[in-house]
């Protein structure tokens, strides 16, 4: 980042491809919403998030996953960031271990240091597109401090899409030995085959009491700033962790609430136009990179980043250079 912007003060365009910042703008109801509001202190709000916000999020779920949610299983938190921290922090104590499937979104690691936890590793292979082993190589890493595993599908950073099949074998492991699935799903929406469709862990028959859902507005309506995110959860005493977790840090910031619930009032009309556009993207990277050299990669089922092989001997040099 400091050549970054060296080279922009030195009048160079820079395109950063090191953070998922969509440039997409907001949906402006989300804008207005936060000009019109005509509160005169910014007072603190519920630990849980506004009501008229748990409402809202609780809608979306029920009609995009095909099944009832109440306010009473959403929890509103600072961001998917906050959310996978209470999560963590909630169903394993310090030194337990959580299985990932690497690549990993890079702050699942540190967000496993602020709660104390192991993460140990599943790596996946270029070579299947980043689709999950087999159920036996995912049980020979379980271990009698195990806890839950971590899935993100969407996938960041490899764009793949767990199949039904996936999600329903990661079901049956965590019944078989008692672990919850935390189900990063923030980029539920950014899918570009019509023939894929994302499954949540709560569309899993028997997964109430341990799936878990992570999710968040960043990328849903390009509103990183905003640090809006919630939990999804059917099992009451987790959901009692997190109030007691959120009552420790008072609430979730209050305008940019205000800000969400305006995005979800809007949400099926503002997000076919941005998939498309996402779609295109996807198409004019992967054909170009296809078509480089030495460049080994694969097409991104879903999310908005790639995986590529490059002929370099430098990663952190190539990086500089570029």
């Amino acid at each position: 980042m400091p050549l970054a912007v060296a080279a922009k003060e030195a009048g160079v365009k820079v395109y950063h491809l090191n953070i998922g910042q969509p440039d997409i703008p907001s949906p402006p109801e989300a804008l207005e919403a936060v000009r019109r509001w005509d509160g005169k202190v910014l007072a603190y709000g519920f630990s849980e998030g506004e009501p008229w916000l748990r409402e809202r999020i609780a809608h979306y779920y029920t009609k995009v996953l095909g099944r009832e949610f109440s306010p009473e299983d959403v929890f509103v938190t600072t961001a998917g960031s906050e959310a996978i921290v209470f999560a963590l922090t909630a169903v394993a104590d310090p030194g337990d271990e959580v299985l990932v499937f690497e690549p990993i979104y890079t702050n699942y690691i540190g967000f496993a240091r602020m709660a104390s936890v192991e993460l140990v590793p599943v790596t996946l292979s270029v070579d299947r597109g980043f689709h999950l082993p087999p159920p036996e190589e995912i049980e020979a890493k379980i271990t009698p401090r195990t806890r839950a595993m971590i899935v993100c599908t969407p996938n960041n950073p490899t764009g793949t899409v767990y199949t039904r099949e996936e999600m329903e074998a990661l079901a049956e492991i965590a019944k078989k030995h008692g672990l919850f699935v935390i189900s990063d799903e923030v980029y539920r929406e950014f899918v570009y085959d019509p023939e894929l469709k994302p499954v949540s862990i709560l569309q899993v028959p028997g997964m109430d009491e341990l799936g878990i859902v992570i999710d968040s507005v960043s990328k849903r309506f390009s509103m990183c700033g905003a640090r809006i995110g919630n939990i999804l959860t059917k099992n009451r005493d987790l959901w009692q962790a997190f109030l007691r977790f959120g009552q420790a840090r008072l609430c979730p910031p209050y305008l940019e609430q205000v800000a969400a619930a305006a995005a979800y009032d809007v949400f099926e009309s503002y997000i076919e136009p941005v998939i498309d556009e996402y779609r295109r993207r996807r198409d004019v990277l992967y054909e170009a990179l296809s078509k480089m050299p030495g460049v080994k990669t694969f097409k991104p089922e879903g999310a908005f980043y790639t995986v590529a092989a490059l002929p370099v001997d430098d990663a952190d040099r190539f990086a500089a250079w570029l």
